[in-house]
């Protein structure tokens, strides 16, 4: 078991290298506006040295003769697949949410924050903790040699297919409300919030495709993590990627800030009357 997870330190060590060096260059500016291409670089970072990490140590460290370093078609086909999702994902994500920042001038989230050097450093490494755990299910199976993985079954099909579901829910909900705000500002309505396709059925679809990508990635890392390779419970420990997902978007920094500001920017008929009737999350599900 103990080797298993020590071969995490590496992932562990990008995780939190990358956001230091972020935090040492932009906490004295206090400048947030690349705070989350931070966290989508250390996705990205941190999947390609777990994946390498293995065969790059044999060839440079441990100095072993015959090790090479491997091309993609050498990982078994599920490595390949996490981490061909993990890329895409948080390429869009990096991308979508830089490029909203810079369109506002900024991320309203650390307008105080960004001034207090201490706080906003917490900021990064919590960036960090983010990125390594809620990348676990990749991490882990990255890390394992290539012949330990069983061939792609049936579970990690639907596993694909419910990541892709998901992440079509979640962009189609950004979609949405970015034609949504263009429209108010060309002048085309005065509704004061989306209320219209997914936002009808869920005040948060773009989470709820959230959460659903990383139950996506679970599903498909488990297959590896249960295998005899694999300590006992690696899949349970895998499993805190879309718990934390869940937690942070519904508990802390997603919807309750939204939720609080709605209150205070749409007081009034039309926003009552839009959360009892529209879930606060999953859809059919409550209301508050």
């Amino acid at each position: 078991m103990a080797p298993f997870f020590s071969k995490l330190l590496p992932a562990l060590a990008s995780a939190y290298g990358l956001q230091t060096v972020m935090a040492a260059i932009f906490v004295p500016q206090a400048k947030e506006l690349w705070y989350d291409l931070g966290g989508g670089l250390g996705f990205l970072s941190t999947t390609l040295l777990s994946l390498y990490y293995p065969s790059l140590k044999a060839k440079f460290w441990d100095n072993l003769p015959g090790a090479l370093v491997p091309s993609i078609t050498d990982f078994a086909p599920r490595q390949i697949l996490l981490t061909a999702l993990m890329t895409m994902w948080s390429a869009r994500l990096g991308y979508f949410l830089v490029a909203r920042a810079i369109r506002a001038g900024g991320d309203s989230r650390f307008d105080e924050v960004k001034h207090q050097p201490l706080a906003f450093s917490f900021f990064w490494f919590a960036q960090a903790t983010w990125v390594f755990v809620v990348g676990l299910p990749v991490y882990m199976v990255n890390t394992m040699d290539s012949s330990a993985h069983p061939a792609l079954g049936i579970r990690d099909y639907l596993a694909v297919s419910w990541f892709a579901a998901s992440w079509f829910i979640e962009l189609v909900a950004d979609h949405q409300k970015s034609a949504w705000k263009k429209a108010k500002n060309d002048k085309e309505h005065d509704d004061q919030f989306i209320s219209s396709g997914l936002w009808s059925i869920s005040r948060h679809p773009n989470y709820v495709g959230e959460v659903g990508v990383w139950i996506g990635m679970w599903g498909l890392s488990t297959a590896s993590l249960t295998s005899p390779y694999a300590p006992r419970f690696a899949w349970v420990l895998a499993g805190l990627s879309p718990l934390l997902t869940w937690f942070l978007l519904t508990k802390v920094s997603g919807i309750p800030p939204l939720e609080a500001g709605g209150d205070k920017k749409f007081a009034g008929p039309k926003w009552e009357h839009y959360k009892r009737t529209v879930p606060i999350f999953w859809p059919l599900g409550a209301k508050s």
